[in-house]
């Protein structure tokens, strides 16, 4: 059977293209954002964080209130139009407070964070690339600190150097960089057999290196992760603190000082002084952790489409 000629025609570039799937190039960070962008809860979160963040910078100087100054007259008044959050036992005004507290426990978590971060990375990341004896030896050490209570940590903290701000991060960052430390040692064990280490390894790159150029970076994920995590916890940890009556002293103003001083006037009908102090407290953890869990499903790789 003769075929004609007629029936072979080039194929033009437009129609070799036509069915082809075309997918637009991201990074993984760009990815992420993608994915935490859609999760509507992780984003409610953010935003709070942020107005949290900038109520804690700009909001003292919203009022013409001050946090320390002692009005007698004005004490243990109900929520109005002079004084938002109502007046405390030496007429201080509780909106007042509420806003420099802020900046207290927002920068006790995330100094605490920070520190946390910066020793659990260099702790983690050497006993992970090492492993074998040295990586014995370190986590041992770790155990050993993961045993001690913390409360008498920070007990034995406040006779040495005496109840205070750095003392407060001080104790929080004595062991709380134990976790951090545990997920960094994991994530290099499981990277530093990987090809592109050994590459790096073979021509002539140094631990300091790879640590820090190939390692690091493929477990930023993860590292970011846990710093969200460790924000409030650590906001918490400085509230319990001051609770206990450990903490943040007079004439500073923190949630936890705060709620302390107003549990004891709870049943005599001033709920304001607990109730607004609890609720900052509890709403900025929530949103810290619903950033977290935004941000563990975002880096997570099983979620790449």
């Amino acid at each position: 059977m003769n075929v004609p000629d007629s029936l072979f025609v080039p194929m033009s570039k437009s129609a070799g293209t036509a069915e082809a799937i075309v997918r637009v190039r991201l990074s993984f960070w760009q990815e992420a954002w993608i994915r935490l962008r859609a999760n509507k809860l992780a984003m409610a979160g953010l935003v709070i964080v942020l107005a949290m963040s900038l109520l804690a910078i700009v909001g003292p100087f919203l009022t013409d209130q001050s946090y320390s100054k002692q009005v007698l007259l004005d004490a243990n008044q109900n929520p109005s139009a002079a004084h938002w959050f109502g007046t405390d036992e030496l007429g201080r005004d509780v909106y007042a407070r509420i806003l420099y507290g802020a900046r207290i426990s927002l920068f006790i978590g995330l100094m605490a964070a920070l520190i946390d971060l910066v020793i659990g990375i260099i702790y983690g990341g050497i006993a992970g690339y090492f492993g074998g004896r040295i990586d014995n030896i370190m986590m041992r050490f770790v155990d050993l600190l993961y045993g001690i209570p913390y409360l008498l940590v920070v007990i034995l903290l406040m006779v040495v150097m005496g109840p205070g701000l750095l003392t407060i991060i001080v104790a929080l960052s004595a062991t709380g960089w134990i976790g951090m430390a545990r997920i960094v040692r994991g994530q290099v064990l499981s990277l530093k057999s990987s090809e592109y280490v050994l590459a790096a390894r073979t021509l002539g790159g140094g631990a300091g290196y790879i640590i820090r150029k190939h390692l690091l970076p493929n477990a930023i994920g993860v590292i970011i992760v846990q710093v969200t995590f460790s924000v409030p916890s650590a906001i918490f940890a400085e509230a319990f603190l001051s609770f206990l009556g450990l903490g943040i002293q007079p004439p500073l103003a923190s949630w936890g000082v705060m709620a302390n001083d107003g549990l004891s006037t709870i049943l005599s009908g001033q709920w304001w002084r607990l109730f607004y102090p609890a609720f900052f407290i509890s709403i900025t953890m929530l949103a810290f952790n619903l950033v977290g869990d935004g941000l563990q499903d975002a880096f997570n790789p099983k979620r790449r489409r």
